[in-house]
């Protein structure tokens, strides 16, 4: 068997742990050196995985022999940090949102291209198995054609002292945070994306981001979906991913996974639900695998880009903020205005 390939982990915060988690396990790969502006964040993941521990990256590219690097950091450092390992030929897996705008996403593809190493986004849910199989099931053409697709990420979760609130870090707020999952899941089962409808929310938080939103995106195929992002509320929703065929649906839960034809009252069930931790051991094991030329990237570097693109559509459609007035309440709810002062009031 092939020699695992080295990993540097670049940060030690609460996505990095999930990564520790994944390699315990990783046939290709080991985490050899982990890399905090925090030492004592570092140093403590580091004594827990056996990994050597720096307080930059810097350093740690100068200390280790890595055959690859994976950035854990907050959105906006994603850039410079990349840049760093892809000009110095590292291959590097960046965790999602691979950028916060698409001109630095090009950027960072032409460095890879020209450097002549791997350059990919994390997302892990294209590698959580039940995703696999229902995509799978789709491609039989057993539901017939895809109609309506939808995903919904909402959780009741304080966001007022973490950096995913704070724009100049993450570049927004839960529409950038979690939504970039749900589009790449989306182009995942759907292929690319055409157009997108964005609405917000209250914030009940406080917050200077959007802590609620809504999608609506239509694929260049013709399917429509929505999807919901929250911060604020849970929808106590058993799956994150429904798919309706003209023959039948499939459902990925968080606990089970199951389809069903529309010619049978039976569901069929095909998986156990969601292991982050298998998800993210796959996405290692496919990046390893890819390094050496083994197999496909599941997520390209033109996917990467293609999620930084979806959401900044979706923010430029957020802030234009398209509504139409319903001519007849907008009357009741404010008498003093004459019926012939709305715009396109039926009168």
């Amino acid at each position: 068997m092939n020699q695992k390939l080295k990993f540097g982990l670049v940060g030690a915060g609460g996505i990095a742990q999930a990564y520790a988690q994944a390699f315990e396990n990783c046939e290709s790969g080991e985490l050899a050196a982990i890399a905090d502006i925090r030492p004592e964040a570092a140093r403590a993941l580091g004594e827990r995985t056996g990994a050597r521990s720096y307080d930059s990256y810097q350093k740690m590219l100068e200390a280790e022999k890595l055959d690859a690097a994976i950035v854990c950091t907050p959105p906006a450092s994603h850039p410079e940090v990349c840049l760093h390992f892809i000009e110095r030929k590292l291959n590097v897996l960046c965790e999602k949102p691979f950028c916060i705008d698409s001109k630095s996403a090009r950027m960072m593809i032409e460095a890879a291209r020209k450097s002549n190493v791997l350059l990919t986004m994390a997302s892990k849910f294209r590698y959580a198995e039940d995703v696999v199989r229902a995509k799978s099931i789709i491609l039989s053409g057993i539901l017939g054609e895809i109609v309506l697709f939808e995903n919904a990420f909402t959780a009741r979760v304080d966001m007022s002292s973490r950096w995913n609130s704070d724009y100049r870090v993450s570049g927004g707020g839960v529409l950038i945070d979690n939504g970039t999952h749900s589009v790449d899941i989306m182009r995942y089962f759907l292929g690319p994306l055409a157009e997108v409808r964005a609405v917000e929310g209250k914030r009940n938080q406080g917050l200077p981001v959007e802590e609620t939103v809504r999608l609506f995106v239509r694929s260049v195929g013709g399917v429509m979906g929505s999807i919901d992002l929250s911060w604020s509320i849970d929808k106590e929703l058993e799956s994150y991913i429904n798919i309706y065929g003209s023959h039948g649906t499939v459902v990925v839960g968080w606990k089970q996974s199951k389809y069903r034809q529309s010619s049978s009252r039976d569901w069929v069930v095909f998986g156990n639900g969601y292991n982050k931790v298998q998800a993210f051991r796959s996405q290692i094991e496919n990046f390893s695998k890819a390094i050496r030329r083994e197999e496909m990237l599941r997520i390209t570097a033109e996917d990467a880009l293609a999620s930084v693109e979806a959401i900044e559509a979706a923010y430029a459609e957020l802030h234009q903020n398209h509504w139409t007035a319903v001519a007849n309440e907008m009357v009741s709810l404010n008498p003093a205005v004459e019926p012939y002062q709305l715009v396109g009031a039926n009168v």
